[in-house]
């Protein structure tokens, strides 16, 4: 006998719920594991903050300090690193499986929400449920891919550059018994690491908020970036802009300097540019911005749905430009650089 396959999408409907409804259980519980680790997490960061300065009064005052102090401070540095790194690792691990859980949540609601369509009285709910699911998911899953990138940078500067100063107070603490001198020199090689470390640090903050995007607006903001970013990096950028000077709604400006950034971070890292340009134009009723680059260029299709393309995050791009009814193009050939333009409409 055929199974009715109406009975069977009834019982995945069904299965579905109650998978749904153990996931929100199973949420409730990471959310409070997720407060609590946070919280130790602060704990630690202020004991290590109140250890690296007292490690800073003892650097200022070795000669007055006894071995002994000295390798206790650094003893205490290191423990407090140490389990604060940990704690760390176990806060993202329980937020990525918040993400992993919150997703498959999502995916379930989509199969109880086909499920329910055509239900009686609670049709057009449902219909319309179904219907806004799609630009949720799609906004949620362009934050996770932004997060995730925010993540590998964490990852790969200062994540690893406190790494190598961890491994740099463990070989001082080794060599003050056996060579005090070679100690010095190693905590004057520790305190420079320790000041570009904080530098880097400060331009990532500066990278993910400039406190100038809220103060003044995306123009003067954009030309700060752009000419920082000049300074910085062995790439000449050229920004020219048009049109009226004027405040953008908020959310608007930030998506549009964080396109940007990430354009210019793209034609740096991935296409090996040596010169941008970069073009924004203020209409009535638009904004319009395009980069162009000098560098390797790519085939249209690798760009589109290659490997290319996820590593510039161009699909993300182009998400948050459609969801806020604009349009993004990207332009490209091998050897003749990459043009990317998107367009968003004023109030």
């Amino acid at each position: 006998m055929v199974a009715n396959p109406t009975d069977s999408f009834q019982l995945l409907v069904e299965d579905s719920r109650k998978d749904y409804e153990q996931i929100q259980k199973d949420l409730k519980e990471i959310d409070l594991l997720i407060q609590q680790t946070a919280t130790e997490v602060d704990r630690l960061a202020q004991r290590n903050a109140q250890a690296t300065n007292r490690l800073r009064q003892v650097e200022a005052n070795l000669n007055s300090i006894s071995s002994d102090d000295i390798q206790d401070c650094y003893s205490t540095v290191l423990d407090t690193q140490q389990r604060l790194f940990t704690m760390r690792g176990q806060l993202e691990k329980l937020q990525s499986d918040q993400r992993n859980l919150d997703r498959h949540s999502r995916m379930l609601w989509r199969i109880i929400g086909l499920g329910s369509a055509g239900g009686g009285d609670d049709e057009g709910k449902d219909e319309s449920a179904s219907e806004s699911v799609p630009t949720i998911v799609r906004i949620i899953e362009a934050q996770e891919r932004e997060r995730q990138h925010m993540a590998r940078q964490m990852h790969d500067g200062p994540a690893q550059a406190l790494t190598n100063l961890v491994l740099q107070a463990e070989i001082c603490e080794r060599l003050f018994s056996a060579d005090p001198e070679r100690a010095r020199v190693e905590l004057t090689n520790l305190k420079t690491a320790v000041a570009g470390t904080f530098e880097r640090v400060r331009g990532f903050i500066s990278d993910l908020r400039p406190m100038m995007l809220d103060d003044l607006g995306l123009l003067p903001t954009l030309k700060r970036f752009i000419e920082d970013f000049d300074n910085k990096h062995d790439i000449q950028v050229n920004l020219v802009i048009t049109g009226r000077e004027q405040r953008f709604a908020s959310y608007k400006e930030v998506t549009i300097f964080r396109l940007v950034q990430s354009l210019l971070n793209n034609a740096r890292d991935i296409s090996h540019a040596a010169n941008v340009q970069v073009n924004l134009d203020v209409g009535e009723d638009r904004v319009q911005v395009s980069v162009e680059d000098d560098g390797s260029g790519f085939d249209i299709p690798e760009l589109t749905g290659g490997p290319v393309g996820e590593e510039m995050g161009l699909a993300t791009m182009r998400e948050r430009v459609e969801m806020l009814n604009g349009q993004f193009e990207v332009e490209s050939s091998p050897g003749r650089g990459t043009r990317i333009s998107f367009k968003t409409p004023l109030p």
